[in-house]
């Protein structure tokens, strides 16, 4: 991509007015109507369906905020982009699934190798490809430094083997940002290396997950002798512990504070519901105002972490906090739905996907809102280590 000319746009500077513009443009835009009844249901309409969102949005310039102009972006800071996501949940549309990864592996991509994300990333932010991020295994989920897929070296190639799990949008996605062992076992998380797989590769098998939703959005990766070349290592090799611990923190801020913004929204109209369907009994009403509480105190704190981030600071273990506060909010909000709305429940489907629009997956997904990116007991071991220092035992 050539990057010699390209300047920021004139909302760079001002999330107010970035703000102000693109709620006018989403309240105002006629052909954004057609994701506010949506009628794609399988994973892989739905992130046909977002792609496709993407592209009209990049087309206004409005999902190219917050990310550098090198790689397709018009600048602004990670301000633009939580200001994006809680304009798309209160106008009613969908947060393009895509962007929930892109918030992950695009900060390290571009801190670590920005000629590969000049290259890549404008396609990305254009809807026409996604990634799956391949950090789990069998064998280790939350303990990545026991992961055992053997990434070698040879000449300007890297040969790969092994298999990964849970590996989100991987049936559809272009390309696996991959974390790998490089080194030997017992060198742990020092002998690690993340590169960029193309999900085409000759040796690459790639078998989706029925979830018990229905829905296909995770899946499971062989790698049987992929060579990938050198040039798709991000950062360096043997230095992929560093880049992870990097991508965390986008991973804990940026991720939490899109899936609270648009469970918030959600949560409002599920208020509307109640009060239109007289379900608002007491009960009732405390419960849904100790889980808004819950999400408005875990959205503050994403918040909080963003602004650090856009100031240029860096997050460390505290980050925890933001992704146990998530996770719990997460699973308490379905839970309440699926207790108070019969058709979002697991024994009926929506029939109002204004209102009910994904509950009954959502409510399954969301099961493993404390397990998945590092389970709530993990962070709860950070956060006492080495945010409290309180004795080991």
């Amino acid at each position: 991509m050539n990057t010699a000319g390209v300047i920021p746009g004139p909302l760079a500077e001002d999330v107010t007015a970035y703000r102000r513009e693109l709620r006018q443009f989403l309240r105002t835009e006629p052909e954004l109507d057609t994701w506010r009844a949506d009628p794609a249901e399988s994973t892989e309409e739905i992130l046909q369906s977002h792609a496709r969102l993407l592209a009209l949005l990049y087309s206004g310039g409005w999902n190219r905020y917050g990310w550098p102009p090198a790689m397709g972006g018009l600048g602004g800071s990670e301000l633009h982009r939580a200001a994006f996501y809680e304009e798309l949940s209160m106008a009613d549309l969908p947060i393009p699934e895509q962007c929930m990864t892109l918030d992950t592996v695009g900060p390290a991509v571009v801190g670590f190798a920005p000629e590969l994300a000049a290259q890549l990333l404008p396609g990305y932010l254009r809807g026409d490809e996604w990634w799956g991020q391949g950090f789990s295994e069998p064998e280790a989920g939350s303990d990545l430094a026991a992961l055992r897929t053997r990434g070698t070296v040879d000449g300007d190639r890297m040969v790969i083997n092994g298999q990964k799990i849970w590996t989100s949008q991987a049936a559809t996605a272009t390309r696996l940002l991959c974390l790998v062992r490089t080194g030997t076992p017992e060198s742990r998380h020092r002998g690690l290396t993340i590169v960029l797989v193309d999900a085409d590769c000759p040796g690459i098998t790639i078998r989706p997950i029925a979830l018990a939703s229905g829905q296909r959005e995770l899946a499971e990766v062989f790698f049987d002798d992929v060579n990938v070349p050198l040039d798709r290592v991000i950062g360096e090799i043997n230095g992929g512990w560093a880049v992870a611990m990097y991508l965390m923190q986008w991973e804990r801020a940026m991720y939490c504070y899109a899936s609270t913004s648009r469970l918030m929204r959600s949560m409002q109209l599920l208020r509307d519901r109640m009060l239109a369907d007289d379900i608002a009994g007491d009960a009732e009403t405390s419960a849904f105002a100790r889980i808004y509480v819950q999400l408005s105190t875990a959205k503050a704190r994403g918040l909080q972490s963003i602004r650090r981030l856009a100031a240029g600071e860096k997050l460390g273990p505290e980050a925890s906090v933001d992704k146990l506060l998530c996770g719990q909010a997460d699973k308490a909000a379905y839970d309440l739905v699926a207790e108070v709305m019969e058709q979002a429940s697991l024994v009926a489907a929506p029939a109002d996907r204004r209102y009910a629009h994904d509950w009954s997956d959502q409510w399954w997904y969301s099961r493993a809102a404390t397990i998945m990116g590092g389970s709530a007991e993990i962070q709860r071991g950070i956060i006492a280590d080495h945010v409290l220092a309180l004795p080991k035992d």
